[in-house]
């Protein structure tokens, strides 16, 4: 599972001209579900996601988490996160979950990030959006589930 997280002041999403979710301090969290993905790869992924140290403390260091600081997160489905560029122009996105699995998943990480206190929107799985983003810092970072199983390096 792999989750682009977008420290943000502000974003909202919109499908057919129409805004459908909206938040102030916090995440734009684009997320794509795997094949292979379990369980155990969504835990991994919520946990990082609402303890992830990225904002400021008093003194500007990034020392805070979004429950420290009662962050919103705003999921947009992201398939593409699974491109697989490695060959020829088009991408393949064979390691993606198929929308079954996708949308069982993304509704799942939904509800597990509220179980924890997060006020959360949405934009529509599947749907064809526009996502204002307005990046804090800018802040970006990708994390993936994946990394659960790897050594640590360095």
């Amino acid at each position: 599972m792999r989750a682009l997280i977008q420290r943000v002041k502000e974003g909202a999403v919109y499908i057919e001209g129409k805004e459908v979710g909206k938040i102030g301090k916090g995440f734009v969290l684009l997320l794509g579900v795997g094949q292979s993905d379990t369980i155990e790869d969504l835990d991994y992924l919520v946990d990082k996601v609402v303890n992830l140290r990225v904002f400021p403390d008093e003194e500007g260091k990034m020392n805070l988490s979004l429950l420290d600081v009662g962050g919103e997160v705003l999921v947009v489905s992201q398939f593409t996160l699974y491109a697989d560029c490695r060959k020829g122009r088009r991408p393949s996105f064979t390691d993606a979950a198929p929308p079954e699995k996708g949308k069982e998943m993304y509704e799942l990480f939904i509800n597990k990030l509220r179980d924890r206190g997060v006020r959360v929107e949405t934009g529509e799985f599947g749907a064809m959006m526009l996502v204002k983003i307005y990046n804090d810092g800018p802040v970006t970072i990708m994390l993936d589930s994946e990394d659960r199983r790897r050594p640590r390096g360095g």
